[in-house]
């Protein structure tokens, strides 16, 4: 299989968040409506697999077919645009503002959540025969996922939301890994090897995903959740994207960028004591007429 070194892959990855700012409104959102989607209906499989088996190991497990899917189609997810863009900008690609870099998380996070949420739906009407019954097993699962991860934070206060916080944060250090990793090889089974490590990690860990809880919040509303709009903004949403962005930059993004793309100068290598000590000699002993 194919391998892309550190200092290559630096460059394809500010190759790629250079494209994300520069790509027309309507491919965005065609792109991350479709990011969104697919993501989410993963994660409805992954609780799905969870519930019925009794084994949250295994729907994490396979729950990276979804974000491997989405990837290796060019979709657009927030968490990875939160990496990508920025690189762009540092590295002073022509044309990468800014105002280019919100613009294009602005439209990712609509595009994402218009995807996330029409999963919603329709999963609430497979979960519900088409809301003519009570939720089955999987929807009241996904209905206390959303009870847990915002009553459950706030019950805690400060300490619930900094919780949350640094979920979301160790959540995206892993989705954004897997971002990077999706281009470390140029043939297929390599980037699929390469994606499914990080993301089974941060989804069995329970980290806090935006796009993921685009779905499941709307999901645990529909299905009878015991929490309001307002709990799902300010004590997970909110933070989540917040946490999501300082993970793929701080974690991710900025290490690689540094030390591949603009590297430090090599340090140059000094004489050791004995070979000092030996060039001192030599010139004591040279001859007068040699000095």
């Amino acid at each position: 299989m194919t391998y892309v070194k550190p200092t290559e892959l630096v460059q394809t990855v500010i190759d790629a968040g250079a494209s994300k700012v520069m790509l027309s409104t309507r491919d965005t959102l065609i792109r991350s409506i479709m990011g969104g989607a697919i993501l989410t209906l993963a994660a409805a499989f992954a609780v799905t697999i969870s519930v019925t088996t009794g084994s949250p190991l295994l729907g994490a497990l396979l729950f990276p077919i979804g974000f491997i899917m989405l990837y290796l189609l060019g979709y657009d997810l927030l968490t990875g645009v939160f990496v990508l863009a920025p690189l762009a900008w540092l590295d002073k690609r022509p044309g990468v503002t800014l105002g280019g870099i919100l613009r294009n998380w602005g439209l990712v996070f609509l595009g994402n959540f218009i995807g996330a949420f029409a999963i919603a739906v329709l999963m609430a009407i497979v979960f519900t025969n088409g809301f003519s019954t009570p939720p089955n097993e999987v929807g009241q699962a996904i209905g206390h996922i959303g009870e847990g991860r915002t009553v459950g934070y706030a019950e805690h206060g400060a300490n619930g939301m900094l919780t949350l916080f640094v979920r979301a944060v160790l959540c995206n250090a892993m989705v954004a890994t897997g971002v990077v990793l999706a281009m470390v090889s140029k043939d297929v089974i390599g980037k699929i090897v390469a994606m499914w490590m990080p993301i089974t990690l941060f989804f069995f860990m329970g980290f806090e995903h935006s796009i993921v809880n685009m779905f499941l919040f709307p999901s645990g509303l529909l299905l009878g959740g015991d929490f309001t709009i307002g709990d799902y903004l300010m004590w997970n949403e909110i933070p989540t994207v917040v946490g999501n962005l300082v993970g793929g930059l701080l974690f991710v993004g900025l290490p690689l960028y540094v030390t591949y793309g603009r590297p430090a100068a090599p340090r140059r290598l000094r004489p050791s004591r004995r070979e000092t000590a030996a060039a001192r000699t030599a010139s004591t002993d040279a001859p007068v007429a040699a000095r």
